[in-house]
């Protein structure tokens, strides 16, 4: 038996009016879902422990069954895993999006947080302009890494783990309410903007119609990361297909194996068929007994605020991953079971993620029955299916 995670970043939302009251998964057309779940167990999951925020970190570390009430220790420290940070006990991990804030205005506070992804920039620019700033802000103290598209990473040495707003829960609002408190920290976001505003490649990305990636914005601070082991927790072997570092630092620090896709870059156009494929080969030829396939294009269409296009997200997932996968299984004669879900919601309306419990849908290839039910929100909470504790969500997989 074979063992899958299909993980829709922030895929589940609130009912829509332009969408006839539907939610975007109620309304995408998703017919290799729909016919897995008429066979399948439909239910809720509370992924979120209560009194923690909803980030994907905490959701996700949920889902893998690590109790983020006892293993979590900040969101950075995570993908300091998969850049290869080497991190002291003392040292405070610090996520350094690279987003756009408004240039009308000559005060820095009163400038506005626009996107929280400078248009879901490339890691080729990202990297290019993330080196003008080391020049300018790199320290004893603090030291810069690239990461993915607008994800990186500070270390702060000998630091402290200190407040700091995420900039996609902040979309809208003013820069100065949301500033850290810490003065450096501060003054590093403030001259960040300095360094950037005209550098080339921002402007030719205005030339270009792109929001430029005009600023560095702190936020996820934590301290070093200490996961069990995947493999002694489960018995299970496994492996992680993801575009970003907060999943791929999960899975190191589980010592599972990290699959790298070309082409997976987090946004709407990754590339789906070759997360699929390279689910289908770890699991086939590589022999192993489970792989977390993580897409993360309808939580970046949620911040977007695009039903849209996050509708397409959900789509490209059933058509590009679910589909394919699900009948390259069945040709192979593997058996497998199949957890469908997403970590949080992300809701358009609020461009921000809740702690609201998800849906998910457990299909085994093996067995007919099910609950005889859509795949959806309020389909899965018609069904008496609900696990309270989100971190026990993946012994269901494991018929444990």
């Amino acid at each position: 038996m074979k063992y899958i995670v299909m993980l829709g970043d922030g895929m589940a939302d609130e009912p829509i009016q332009a969408l006839d009251g539907k939610t975007p998964l109620a309304y995408a057309s998703t017919p290799n879902i729909d016919a897995l779940a008429l066979q399948s167990e439909v239910g809720l999951v509370h992924t979120i422990p209560d009194g923690m925020s909803p980030g994907s970190d905490t959701a996700n570390l949920s889902v893998l069954g690590y109790d983020p009430k006892i293993y979590y220790s900040g969101r950075s420290p995570l993908e300091a895993l998969s850049i290869g940070v080497d991190m002291a006990a003392d040292d405070v991990a610090i996520r350094c999006n690279i987003i756009t804030v408004s240039d009308e205005e000559d005060v820095f506070e009163e400038k506005t947080i626009i996107d929280h992804s400078s248009s879901e920039i490339s890691t080729e620019d990202a990297a290019v302009l993330l080196e003008a700033v080391c020049k300018e802000l790199e320290s004893d103290a603090y030291h810069f890494y690239v990461g993915t598209s607008y994800r990186h990473c500070m270390i702060w040495k000998k630091g402290q783990v200190v407040p700091l707003v995420p900039p996609h829960d902040v979309l809208g609002q003013k820069v100065g309410i949301n500033l850290p408190k810490d003065d450096a920290l501060r003054e590093m976001m403030k001259r960040s903007y300095d360094i950037l505003k005209n550098h080339p490649i921002n402007i030719a990305r205005k030339e270009a119609g792109l929001n430029p990636a005009n600023c560095c914005w702190f936020w996820g601070a934590g301290t070093k990361p200490a996961l069990d082991s995947f493999t002694e927790k489960t018995g299970k072997t496994g492996a992680m297909i993801s575009a970003v570092d907060l999943l791929k630092g999960i899975a190191i620090g589980a010592g599972m194996q990290v699959i790298e896709v070309k082409g997976a870059n987090g946004g709407l156009h990754t590339n789906y068929t070759g997360k699929m494929e390279a689910a289908v080969k770890v699991l086939t030829e590589e022999n192993k007994d489970f792989v977390y396939i993580h897409v993360e294009a309808p939580d970046e269409m949620g911040h977007q605020g695009s039903f849209e296009r996050k509708i397409a997200a959900i789509e490209n997932i059933d058509k590009f991953i679910v589909g394919p996968l699900t009948e390259e299984l069945k040709k192979k004669g593997v058996d497998f079971r199949l957890l469908l879900l997403p970590d949080h919601p992300t809701p358009v309306r609020l461009r921000t993620h809740t702690s609201d419990s998800v849906p998910y849908l457990l299909y085994d290839s093996t067995k007919q029955a099910g609950d005889g039910v859509l795949y959806c929100e309020s389909c899965a909470a018609t069904t008496g299916h609900y696990v309270a504790q989100g971190h026990n969500i993946i012994e269901k997989l494991f018929e444990v």
